[in-house]
């Protein structure tokens, strides 16, 4: 099973489970930050072996020259070092997007828990019911 996500339509609406309560919330934005920490690790490791297989590749195209070997190996080698390589400076930049998104969504999740974990505490410590958030909205 993939771990990564499902491609959808450019216009489709995100999927919400209609959950927004507090703790919910909190522990939705602390899984998403959590996956995306955990993608920026995998991109580091994709990005490491992604430079070192076009390193292998140049070092290959080199002893095809050396056994002077037809030039169309030493040139078709090259050419897939070269692929491994802008390959690595992409999934660098890939790398460095997911770190931007993982950041927005910790501080999604901090900003969250400021402006709505005290009246979380509030809601949750009374005996009484209260009404759902955006009851007074409609």
């Amino acid at each position: 099973m993939s771990t990564f996500p499902v491609p959808r339509p450019a216009n489709a609406p995100a999927q919400d489970d209609g959950d927004n309560r507090y703790k919910t919330v909190q522990s939705k934005l602390k899984r998403l930050a959590a996956a995306l920490d955990n993608a920026t690790d995998e991109m580091t490791s994709l990005q490491r072996r992604l430079r070192a297989n076009a390193d292998r590749a140049e070092t290959v195209a080199g002893h095809i020259a050396h056994a002077e070997l037809d030039r169309k190996f030493i040139e078709m080698t090259n050419a897939v070092s070269v692929a491994l390589g802008g390959s690595a400076v992409e999934a660098h930049r890939m790398h460095e997007k997911v770190q931007d998104v993982a950041a927005a969504a910790h501080d999604a999740r901090q900003t969250h828990a400021k402006k709505y974990g005290p009246l979380d505490e509030v809601r949750s410590s009374r005996k009484e019911r209260t009404p759902k958030p955006a009851f007074f909205t409609r």
